[in-house]
């Protein structure tokens, strides 16, 4: 009897490798991170949380919190522009944003109205960042509108560039841009989508 030496197939060859550990993995990237948080070599540390509003990319550096970024604005890309204007040492450290993650978790709880978090407000400058300021101000369960954020911010006329200011602000939910609405009362457009807009308004006067 004659036997023919075949190659392996595919699936033959893939079989014969060891299986990925998936625990062991994520084991060894939260000791990576550590090691880097350690080495101070770690600049932007990010997670992701699911809430009911979707996926959230949360990012923090030294200072605090520095972004928090909905499905829709593309969390790849989030990245890319965190690794460009801020440092290319960013790290999923999951650990480094629980505080972050609570916070959260609590606020959708209804069980939280005042984000307690130290913030790094680098990527909102000039006039974007006195919006910003002022925006914390707005309560939980109020609103304002664009042209009231303006005459706070000291340019009454200025109520486009709240608006700007508002649909490029770093930090939705925490820097509370979907408490500004327009004169009118409607809400107005929001990053995360006019949607998501009404459910964080309906969450805070339920």
């Amino acid at each position: 009897m004659t036997t023919t030496n075949r190659p392996p197939a595919d699936g033959e060859l893939f079989a014969a490798l060891p299986r990925i550990d998936e625990e062991a993995q994520a084991r060894l990237h939260a000791r990576l991170a550590a090691a880097a948080d350690r080495a101070g070599i770690l600049d932007v540390a990010y997670r992701t949380v699911d809430t009911p509003v979707g996926s959230l990319l949360l990012a923090a550096t030294g200072e605090g919190l520095v972004r928090v970024a909905y499905a829709g604005e593309d969390h790849d890309k989030v990245l890319e522009q965190l690794s460009a204007g801020v440092s290319p040492r960013v790290l999923r450290a999951p650990a480094r944003l629980d505080g972050v993650a609570r916070e959260l978790d609590e606020y959708f709880a209804g069980r939280r109205r005042l984000f307690d978090l130290p913030l790094d407000l680098r990527l909102a400058r000039g006039f974007r960042r006195t919006v910003l300021s002022h925006l914390r101000e707005i309560g939980y369960g109020t609103t304002a509108s664009y042209a009231a954020v303006a005459e706070a911010a000291g340019s009454p006329r200025a109520v486009r560039a709240v608006g700007t200011a508002c649909a490029t602000n770093p930090l939705p939910i925490v820097v509370p841009c979907h408490r500004v609405v327009r004169s009118d009362g409607t809400v107005g457009q929001y990053v995360g989508g006019v949607e998501t807009k009404r459910i964080l308004l309906g969450l805070e006067t339920r």
